[in-house]
């Protein structure tokens, strides 16, 4: 590395499985008529900030109302607030039982969007003794710094875990329900399993219920499957989902999500030709991407890149791309782990957090760090 997002913001074969057919209201979420307006072919990003610096190994990013914001840190199981205008990291406390190792360890953090309970709960997916699970945790800014988390409650448990592939991003989306994107754990058979956890994005209440409707089975949080290790989760103004997903040696892909899909994992990687998965919209080679957090801005998805070390711009038409995408930042700040839209700019700018100290990056004095981007 020369130097040092968006929240509510990565075989066997099968076919999409039975269950009833995902209602209107459920689409909506994930599909929803095109945009009329397209993005420009061509955007830029400019770097206006390093927020905040010496961060040990970030990974989740959620925005607060105020717009201070609250990381995760995924070794440690810590949670952080950072104030937006001075940087000033504050320790709101240690999540109980994380078990970092490998990828896993204190993952994606949400806050629930603009609403009763907005402020007092914070969400948190993480890596325990067995499994992977979402957490829910009041917070109280008013006790000593440290202390400020009370004890997690268990939302949803029993996701599978492993050394690599444990998924980790949670969102809320425009409907106000909790989003999970899941990993297969190594073991690509999971992704096309319905009754594994693994490999899939999960739709559920704040409370870790099915929703009842919108999902292929009401019985179920199962939203979609055939994914091999979601990393990101972020809307468009038309309430379609995107998500953005590791690849294996070939491809990784952006796909746009839709309730009951199977999206092909581990018997395609990248765009196949068997119409039984669906295929991605993008898909890039996994030395220029390997994708993390996504954020969608300025009508553009956004893209976070680890071993890419860029942030990639699509620049969409409703679910279509207009134009190739684009790459910024190669190299230049490392490994990047987390991109989130900054609500307070309107829409115009990103929150960047980067990824040197997760062990597989060259960390240099003062990673790992917030910027704050501002895009056109």
């Amino acid at each position: 590395m020369a130097c040092a997002v968006v929240l509510a913001a990565g075989c066997s074969g099968g076919g999409g499985g039975s269950g009833a057919e995902p209602s209107q209201e459920g689409r909506s979420s994930a599909g929803g008529a095109p945009s009329s307006r397209a993005a420009p072919a061509k955007g830029s990003v400019k770097v206006a900030e390093t927020v905040t610096t010496g961060l040990e190994s970030p990974w989740g990013l959620a925005p607060l109302s105020d717009g201070d914001l609250l990381v995760s840190l995924r070794d440690t199981g810590k949670i952080l607030r950072v104030e937006a205008d001075s940087g000033k990291q504050t320790e709101l406390g240690t999540v109980p039982g994380v078990e970092p190792g490998g990828e896993g360890g204190l993952l994606g953090i949400a806050v629930p969007p603009d609403g009763e309970q907005a402020g007092s709960w914070v969400y948190a997916y993480f890596t325990s003794a067995s499994d992977n699970r979402v957490v829910r945790m009041v917070y109280d800014d008013k006790k000593d710094p440290g202390d400020q988390l009370g004890a997690p409650d268990v939302v949803y448990k029993g996701i599978p875990k492993g050394r690599t592939h444990n998924g980790g991003r949670i969102a809320f989306g425009p409907d106000k329900m909790l989003y999970a994107g899941t990993g297969e754990s190594g073991d690509g058979r999971l992704a096309q399993d319905r009754d594994s956890l693994g490999g899939k994005i999960l739709r559920m209440t704040p409370e870790g219920e099915p929703p009842g409707h919108g999902n292929p089975e009401t019985d179920s949080v199962v939203y979609s499957w055939g994914h091999r290790n979601v990393q990101g989760l972020a809307w468009d103004a038309d309430k379609r989902l995107w998500a953005s997903e590791f690849g294996q040696d070939t491809w990784d892909e952006l796909n746009l999500i839709e309730p009951g899909k199977n999206y092909g994992w581990p018997e395609a990687e990248g765009k196949s030709d068997e119409k039984r998965y669906r295929n991605p919209v993008e898909q890039w080679r996994t030395a220029e991407a390997s994708p993390s957090g996504i954020a969608v801005a300025k009508g553009s998805v956004w893209m976070a890149g680890l071993r890419g070390e860029r942030l990639w711009r699509i620049p969409l038409k409703g679910g279509e791309p207009v134009a190739e995408p684009q790459s910024f930042l190669k190299g230049k700040y490392g490994r990047l782990r987390t991109v989130v839209a900054d609500p307070g700019t309107g829409g115009g700018g990103l929150w960047l957090v980067t990824s040197e100290t997760d062990g597989r990056g060259s960390p240099e004095k003062g990673d790992d760090r917030i910027l704050r981007l501002e895009v056109r």
